[in-house]
Order: structure tokens, then C-alpha cells, then sequence
């Protein structure tokens, strides 16, 4: 099989295509013929030196992979040849805490990630893909999709009449404007252009802000467009550069999930700020297999697509990750295998 390695972590020259053997199931385990794969800014950040945990050099990159079973191991159930299926982004987190080895499973850093034609996993590293979407769209689902539910869904669930804030049009950031509005909360998006602006309203985006045009759009977002209270939970992506003005935009009990770290910025935080904002910061890692179930139902019950970007053929693959590293795109971009 084909399968794409970083064989060292300098930089995207580094992406290599090797000839390697197809694996073969073993007892619990089941084959996927891999059809599509989608990317995350980790997987960019890994290679580029930014990423926040540990990483290997010579792995396959990617975490998020939609296909078909075409070979099971003994004692495998529920799964069979035929099964369209997603990969789980943490492959041994079935609930509770998240297991001390998470690191080291993650995929991409720690083990061999899905940028390739077969792979074989646990049983219990996949589920169904939702029947109504294609490869190329259930791909999509594994981390940006959790996550952005994961925000939403925390102690405080987000519910109708509330209000969120995000940051951009990355994955994330569009599945919380998708899976917001389903849940009737009024959105409230921050973006770079006129022309992401209009797909975050056809999206659903009740009001838009330019944070090129409003560099304080936290106190903004609380001032002009919430009468003063602030938000009930901000989907923080950004990183260290935004998420003071995050901490501005929320209200007081409100939330502020921290999530990305696309900014290599890092002003530091105000403590007495923090303190005094009065809400709750949340750091989450995506999320467990049953977020993960959760989020296809959801996803099947309210209809919605997800924005794909833009969808590289397999031998383009580095192009794919080029296009990743202009932060030009609008949902997520995806390699067909």
C-alpha cells in the first residue's frame, strides 16, 4: 500500500511517499480501505515545531479518515466487510478521564496516523459513518466536529436562547456555527474578510465581526452586541493572542473553552482580569468515543453538511497541507485517497 510519512519534522519537504506492506487484521481488530482523510491544524503544527505535546519524526500523519471495512479479525461484533466507518480521534478514550496514555495513541505524534490507502485498528477505534453523508464530509467529523460539540455540551450545555462566540472559519469554528444554531443559540462570529463574513452568515452567523477592522472585538461583542451581559460561551481557538478578548466578550458565569493554539503570539493573561471576568475557563482535548456518537446522531437528526473546503487528490497531498498553512480556507480541506 501507499502511505505517506513525515520523515522528519523541519518542515513540509519532509512529507514522503513510501511503498509499505498492507497490514492485516488480528484477533479484535478490523481493516479499513481508507477513502478519505481530512486535515487539522495539528497535523500542520506537528511538523512545523508548534504543536503543544510530544511528537515523533517518521510517523503517518492525520487523525481523521472515513472508510470501509474490508477485513475483520477473529472475535470482532457489531463491525463487518462493508461497513462505512470514522475514525475515533482518540482511539482508547471510551469515557471517564482521558487516559494517561492519550499522548502516546494520539495520531500523527505519538502513533501512525490514516494518511494512507489501509489501516488496521481496534474494533473499538471506529464507528459508523452517518448514512446520509459521503467519505469525503464524514471525515470531517472525528476532531473538529467533537470538539466544537464537546464546547457546546460541557456542564453548562449550550441551549436555545443562549449565545456563542467564535473565532474564524476553520473546522471548529464552523461546526460551532452549525451545531449552535441547531441547538437555537444566537451566533456571533469573528472573521479576517468580507468574503468569509458572508459564509459565516449564510452559515447561520447572527452577527459577524471583522477583527481586522475592530481590534477590540471582545469588549465589542459584549458592548455592542449583547447589551453589556457578554456571551454564555466562547469557542477559543486562537490561542494566547485572542484569548484576553475572549475572556472581554464573555459573560460573567459564562464559559470560555480553550481549544486551538493558532497564534504564535502569547501577550500572557491578566490574572486579575481572569479573575474578575467571573466565568469559567475549560480546557477540553476533543473527546471521548461517546461525544463522538453523540455527535453522529446529532448530526444525522438536524441534517447538517459539513463545509468542505477544498478536496486534494491523494498524490497532492502536500498541497493539501499547503493550503492548510495559508489559513486561506473556510471549513476543511480534504485528501481523497
Amino acid at each position: 500500500m501507499r502511505a505517506y510519512r513525515f520523515d522528519a519534522l523541519n518542515s513540509l519537504d519532509d512529507l514522503v511517499l513510501h511503498d509499505e506492506p498492507t497490514p492485516q487484521p488480528q484477533r479484535g481488530e478490523v481493516l479499513v480501505k481508507i477513502d478519505a482523510v481530512s486535515l487539522n491544524f495539528r497535523d500542520l503544527a506537528v511538523v512545523l515545531g508548534r504543536y503543544v505535546g510530544p511528537a515523533d519524526a517518521g510517523l503517518i500523519p492525520c487523525s481523521d479518515a472515513a472508510g470501509e471495512i474490508v477485513a475483520v479479525g477473529e472475535s470482532v461484533s457489531g463491525l463487518k466487510v462493508g461497513d462505512r466507518v470514522i475514525s475515533a480521534f482518540h482511539p482508547r478514550w471510551f469515557g471517564g478521564r482521558i487516559p494517561m496514555t492519550a499522548a502516546r495513541d494520539a495520531y500523527g505524534s505519538g502513533s501512525d496516523g490514516w494518511l494512507a490507502e489501509y489501516k488496521v485498528v481496534s474494533q473499538e477505534a471506529v464507528v459508523r459513518l452517518p448514512d446520509g453523508l459521503s467519505f469525503e464530509e464524514g471525515c470531517t467529523l472525528p476532531c473538529a466536529a467533537v470538539t466544537a460539540w464537546t464546547a457546546l455540551s460541557g456542564a453548562a450545555p449550550i441551549r436555545a436562547g443562549q449565545s456563542v462566540l467564535t473565532l474564524g472559519t476553520g473546522g471548529v469554528s464552523i461546526f460551532a456555527v452549525q451545531l449552535a444554531k441547531a441547538l437555537g443559540a444566537t451566533v456571533i462570529g469573528t472573521t479576517s474578510g468580507p468574503a468569509k463574513a458572508e459564509r459565516l452568515a449564510a452559515l447561520g452567523a447572527d452577527h459577524v465581526v471583522n477583527y481586522n477592522e475592530v481590534a477590540e472585538w471582545g469588549r465589542h461583542v459584549r458592548r455592542q452586541l449583547t447589551g453589556g451581559e457578554g456571551v454564555d460561551c466562547v469557542v477559543e481557538v486562537g490561542g494566547p493572542a485572542t484569548v484576553n478578548q475572549s475572556i472581554h466578550a464573555v459573560r460573567p458565569g459564562g464559559e470560555v473553552v480553550l481549544i486551538g493554539f493558532l497564534s504564535e503570539e502569547n501577550p500572557g493573561i491578566d490574572y486579575f482580569h481572569l479573575k474578575n471576568s467571573r466565568a469559567t475557563v475549560r480546557s477540553i482535548g476533543v473527546g471521548d468515543r461517546p461525544a463522538l456518537e453523540d455527535l453522529v446522531r446529532a448530526v444525522n437528526r438536524t441534517g447538517i453538511r459539513p463545509v468542505i473546503d477544498q478536496v486534494f487528490p491523494f498524490e497532492d497531498a502536500r498541497a493539501a497541507f499547503e493550503r492548510l498553512k495559508s489559513a486561506a480556507h473556510v471549513g476543511k480541506i480534504v485528501i481523497k485517497v
